[in-house]
């Protein structure tokens, strides 16, 4: 890509900052358009495995957010009551998969993205609509993005602008779009002084719950639960969250008596079930939940999108930070590379859902046993749920770095979006 060349990044999430931050590595005169009034999140936590923080070394962060990792003994798996259906350990999850597993507020991420840019270039407060997706190799076909400012031309477009993309649609109007997955969730990001746990996901009956440390001190909280689309709680969600879960094992009766009604945020999950035929059209390339939204339950939301922003921008090993092809030239290999590999993902995050989140008497006991055995017999087959997942390495690019042992486990909810109830992830 020469110097010259324009892009234009339709949202301004973990997935649009890091395709821009990775493109204008490359040369590229970037402009991101948010619809949002500031880049401030929506949302709570995120949690990055090593796949992603490989990523984020070839744009220099890597480093950076791996110190911003929190847990560093044991955690696991808990039933209801409290009782331990599986441990896990930090160092021997960071033994299996190259480097760490962090858990920070996605606030974080996004300021460390932002701070790659320069002034100027993100415009908050900017809807767009994509008009032309354009021609690649034809200068006289630029794509075009309609703004409230004016029409702007693109050599290339990044749509990131998540689970109810508008440029998805306009690319591919004949794809069924994102559908519900069949579960709500809530997450909380509250101090909670003087209560020491372990971090922990627990499994009930069509139901769950997650707590977590965070770096700063602070506490993550979430749950899910199987529900009907678009419910929401009578009087409010905290009080939701008591009556489903306010006699579980500690800390939970300590982080609801800590939380007010307006810390916490409810948002029902959509993944797309049916892949798109592809993730690109023209000079237009889809990332993040734009291109595959999934459901949370393998905490890969946010990182496959930062996996597709550094595989956009450095599609081959050992690329030089200016290339001279456009990367609108190279995007029938980016659909090559990134839609197989982040199908299988999503597939893999709905049948750990159904897993999760059984519901009636039998399945979930069922379960229960089965994770216990497991963890007696083989504790390290617990891990091996991110096996083929969390051992990614960028295309081009440095490899990333091993990581310190340090880090935080796989999260339910972590990965969801930034903007309210229609995102996923970035």
């Amino acid at each position: 890509m020469t110097a010259a060349e324009r892009v234009i990044v339709i949202g301004g999430g973990i997935g649009g900052l890091t395709a821009a931050a990775a493109l204008r590595l490359r040369g590229a005169r970037v402009t991101v358009l948010e619809r949002a009034p500031s880049l401030e999140p929506v949302g709570a936590a995120i949690s990055l495995s090593p796949n992603a923080l490989r990523a984020l070394d070839v744009i220099g962060l890597g480093d950076d957010i791996r110190a911003l990792s929190a847990w560093q003994g044991d955690g696991g798996l808990r039933t209801p009551s409290g009782r331990w259906l599986a441990r896990t350990d930090a160092a021997a999850a960071a033994e299996r998969f190259g480097g760490p597993l962090v858990l920070l507020h996605r606030a974080t991420l996004v300021d460390h993205l932002a701070g790659l840019l320069p002034s100027g270039a993100v415009r908050t407060a900017t809807p767009a609509r994509l008009t032309d997706p354009g021609v690649p190799g034809d200068p006289g076909r630029p794509a075009r993005v309609e703004t409230p400012d004016g029409e702007l031309e693109a050599d290339l477009v990044v749509a990131a602008d998540g689970i109810h993309s508008a440029v998805r649609g306009a690319l591919f109007p004949g794809h069924p779009g994102a559908v519900y997955s069949g579960f709500t969730t809530w997450r909380v990001v509250i101090p909670l002084p003087g209560v020491a746990f372990p971090s922990h996901e627990t499994w009930g009956r069509g139901v769950i719950w997650g707590t977590h440390p965070l770096k700063d001190g602070r506490v993550y909280a979430y749950a899910a639960a199987v529900a009907p689309a678009g419910e929401r709680a009578p009087d409010d969600e905290r009080a939701e969250l008591l009556r489903r879960y306010g006699d579980w094992h500690s800390p939970v009766p300590e982080v609801l008596a800590a939380v007010r009604p307006e810390d916490v945020l409810r948002h029902d999950v959509h993944h797309i079930a049916e892949p798109l035929p592809a993730f690109h059209l023209g000079r237009v390339a889809l990332v993040g939940d734009a291109a595959h939204a999934m459901p949370p339950t393998l905490g890969q939301g946010g990182n496959q999108a930062v996996e597709d922003a550094i595989t956009l921008a450095f599609p081959r090993p050992g690329m030089p930070s200016s290339a001279d092809a456009p990367v609108a030239d190279g995007l029938p290999g980016y659909t090559a590379v990134r839609l197989p590999r982040t199908t299988a993902v999503a597939r893999r995050a709905v049948r750990a859902a159904r897993l999760n989140l059984m519901t009636g008497r039998v399945g979930p006991a069922v379960r229960d046993a089965a994770m216990a055995a497991l963890s007696r017999t083989a504790p390290s087959l617990f891990l091996r749920g991110l096996d083929g997942v969390a051992d990614w390495r960028p295309p081009g690019g440095p490899s990333g770095a091993a990581g310190d042992g340090s880090g935080a486990p796989r999260m339910l909810a972590a990965d969801h979006g930034r903007r309210g109830p229609e995102e996923n992830t970035p």
